[in-house]
């Protein structure tokens, strides 16, 4: 157990270093687009994402329940069988809306799972960009506690 705990102090200490040397980062900082994040409306988000309100697609499920009893952690989730390279999920009414952007790398199955914080009952986005176009599945999901500040 001890050589277990050495080794895994060896490595973080070794990612620690290549994370201050910025050789991680490298490739993920040229992907991230603050202004997505700092939309304070949807219509703001989709103009960060350079596109306009997506196109409703059967092809993008939502996996998320219908009523969440505490908003600060409502399991949420997206499917597709398009063969996208990005997805996000949007809260219409947290006060900013883009709860989080996954990268997906070629070759991988585009399938998302996670938390995200609700402050009040609101529509949930999931958005999957392929092929250069965003297409999105929304739903409703009540909130009975909100969790963002709530």
């Amino acid at each position: 157990m001890n050589l277990q705990r050495r080794d895994l102090m060896k490595y973080t200490a070794v990612f620690g270093l290549m994370a201050s040397a910025g050789l991680i980062t490298t490739a993920q900082a040229e992907e991230w687009n603050k202004a997505v994040f700092d939309g304070k409306s949807l219509d703001e988000v989709f103009k960060a994402l350079g596109t306009g309100t997506p196109e409703k697609s059967a092809a993008v499920t939502i996996n998320a329940p219908d009523i969440a009893e505490n908003g600060a952690v409502v399991p949420v989730g997206i499917t597709t069988n398009l063969k996208g390279n990005q997805l996000a999920i949007l809260v219409e009414k947290n006060p900013s809306p883009m709860a989080v952007q996954f990268f997906i790398p070629a070759g991988t199955e585009p399938m998302v799972t996670t938390r995200i914080k609700m402050a009040q009952t609101s529509n949930v986005y999931a958005l999957v960009k392929a092929d250069g176009k965003w297409t999105m599945a929304v739903k409703e999901i009540k909130v009975t506690l909100g969790g963002c500040g709530g």
